[in-house]
């Protein structure tokens, strides 16, 4: 067989946007509004390989109380995970307790919690070593703050697909 560009092709896996579906674990269904939502994703034989950008808009309803975020993966899993992925949260405006919004970035950590659904778990301390007054935990509307427009949610990471 030779090894072509056109071979190559035909077996690499093609990056294509996919539409993003944001629920809870509850009751309190969040929206996205005016954020801006960049998802990609591709797939070669059963390794999936995403990347999720979100930055919230003005008119985006964070959904209320302690109702843990999800997000729909591109394609259903063959099995939940603890760990699929990273990326890193960041609020715009600064919390009670902060002197700018810009020390408030934080490490996160992908779960696959279903075998359709990513959540995202707070895994390391601010970088500017403060630590979160709420401590570790899933992500939702209140943890590990209140949001607020132009804050954002990065994630990146690989699962296996479903058969």
């Amino acid at each position: 067989m030779i090894v072509s560009a056109n071979r190559l092709a035909s077996i690499s896996p093609t990056w294509q946007d996919w539409t993003p579906v944001w629920t809870t674990s509850g009751a309190s269904t969040p929206t996205f509004g005016d954020a801006a939502v960049s998802a990609r994703w591709a797939q070669s034989a059963t390794t999936v390989f995403f990347r999720l950008d979100i930055v919230f808009g003005s008119t985006t309803n964070f959904g209320s109380g302690t109702d843990n975020w999800r997000i729909s993966a591109p394609v259903s899993a063959a099995m939940t995970a603890g760990g699929c992925g990273a990326g890193e949260i960041q609020r715009n405006g600064a919390p009670s307790g902060y002197s700018s919004g810009a020390g408030t970035r934080q490490p996160i950590r992908v779960r696959l919690t279903t075998t359709g659904t990513f959540e995202f778990e707070m895994s390391g301390g601010n970088i500017n070593a403060i630590s979160t007054a709420s401590g570790a935990g899933l992500i939702d509307a209140s943890t590990p703050w209140t949001w607020d427009a132009g804050s954002s949610l990065r994630a990146w990471g690989t699962y296996e697909a479903a058969p």
